[in-house]
């Protein structure tokens, strides 16, 4: 890659901290001692240190940290430290564990179980649906909601593994701020939750270890359990991770002791109501500015939209706040703008360039998951390669090679080239497949 091209990839964070690792020799220290320690006013000089250092999945970090292996941490309210810590953990979702169904009160009219579109509301209506109680598996356990927010650490020591040669060091918090998205209590429990509104490929270890080491030296006659909750809107799911630390001491002595799902009054999509879809279609012409997107995973396009739901946000902020890396934010956004779900353009004032969601999408993603989906699979749908893919698939029962793939990909697409069209085969496949895993085999 050239340097122009090399410059263009970087975001205002690998600037910064290429700039930050240069002025105060930061790689020559860690090699010679392990580690580097940063004042919160020393990484303010090139930017904002809040914008700078946070950073809950891996994919989010900074090019510099993860070329040469790195991560950083709090330890204070103004000091980070710097190593080659092992600070992230990978989730593996179970794709064969059965969510369990539970019904929706039909006391509760506050909650809207389809518009749960925040940390916050998703674990609300968790806990007022008794999903919480249900966690521990244990009698007659009833908790209550005690504790929310940011709040001070406390002082505590703890060793963290090194990433490259095993080696422990030893880092000392001293009063450094941490978030806990919710705290449980029962008589014999506390349950910390860290919730995203999204499903993970890993996630922060230092979001569940903080709020653990700092409850765990105040709750002394009750079992502290660490719990990661995921709230994804393409699958109507809530999974929870139950987790331990084996040793309070030691931040990677964390492990999954059991995931649940559960999912809130399901609706079956039948072949029947997808059929009903395919037969109505009027195949839409391909978009002019854009063209067939490179983007395999459909479910995180609809958790892009879910993030853009409530604000517009910049490619950046949308890097920073999900776990894409700089190139798999274009291509999300590309294919999110292809289907006719985002709109992108430029701030007159700040002249970056904004995504936002559609007036159509927005007032579908706000309805039930069986409309909401059926809306996803018709966007699909009503453009032709998709079109001639689904056909195929439905009449020969499976879905076409890559080689047949390709064919239709060029007779729809005849300014592509082949090389294009291999590429973009995957992406063809796979959003397919994302239709089928939608329909119920009941």
């Amino acid at each position: 890659m050239s340097d122009k091209n090399t410059k263009k990839a970087k975001n205002k964070n690998d600037i910064a901290w290429e700039a930050l690792f240069e002025k105060y020799s930061i790689l020559e220290k860690i090699n010679e001692i392990g580690y580097f320690e940063i004042e919160s006013n020393s990484i303010n000089e090139f930017r904002e240190s809040r914008l700078m250092a946070k950073f809950d999945h891996y994919h989010t970090l900074p090019k510099i940290f993860k070329q040469h292996k790195l991560s950083i941490l709090p330890i204070s309210r103004n000091k980070y430290i710097i190593g080659r810590f092992d600070t992230y953990l990978n989730v593996d979702y179970d794709a064969c564990l059965e969510p369990t169904p539970v019904e929706f009160p039909s006391s509760i009219e506050s909650i809207d179980y389809c518009n749960l579109f925040s940390e916050s509301a998703a674990l609300s209506c968790a806990f007022n649906i008794d999903i919480i109680d249900n966690l521990i598996n244990s009698d007659g356990e009833v908790f209550k909601q005690t504790v929310y927010g940011r709040m001070s650490t406390g002082k505590f020591k703890f060793f963290i593994k090194d990433t490259v040669d095993n080696k422990q060091y030893q880092i000392e918090v001293d009063n450094s701020q941490c978030e806990i998205d919710a705290g449980f209590e029962s008589k014999n429990y506390f349950v910390l939750v860290e919730a995203k509104l999204y499903d993970v490929d890993n996630f922060l270890i230092r979001q569940l270890y903080y709020p653990y080491q700092l409850w765990s030296n105040k709750i002394r006659t009750k079992e502290v359990i660490p719990v990661l909750m995921t709230y994804s809107n393409s699958s109507n799911i809530f999974s929870f991770f139950i987790y331990k630390f084996e040793n309070l001491l030691d931040y990677n002595s964390i492990k999954l002791v059991e995931q649940k799902n559960y999912v809130i009054a399901p609706e079956i999509i039948t072949h029947d109501d997808v059929s009903e879809i395919f037969k109505s279609i009027t195949i839409a012409p391909e978009p002019t500015n854009i063209t067939l997107p490179q983007a395999n995973t459909f479910a995180r396009i609809i958790d892009l939209l879910t993030i853009l739901l409530n604000k517009e946000l910049t490619k950046e902020e949308i890097t920073a706040n999900y776990q894409f890396n700089q190139r798999q934010t274009n291509y999300y956004t590309d294919a999110a703008r292809y289907l006719g779900f985002v709109e992108k353009y430029q701030d007159r004032n700040t002249k970056e360039i904004n995504f936002k969601l559609t007036d159509e999408t927005t007032d579908y993603l706000k309805k039930r998951h069986k409309i909401k989906i059926l809306y996803f699979i018709r966007k699909i749908l009503q453009y032709e390669v998709f079109y001639k893919t689904f056909e195929s698939t439905l009449s020969n029962g499976e879905i076409p090679d890559k080689n047949e793939i390709i064919k239709i990909i060029l007779s729809c697409n005849s300014k592509l080239s082949n090389k294009t069209a291999d590429r973009r085969s995957s992406t063809v496949r796979r959003w397919i497949e994302w239709i089928l895993s939608m329909i119920s085999d009941e």
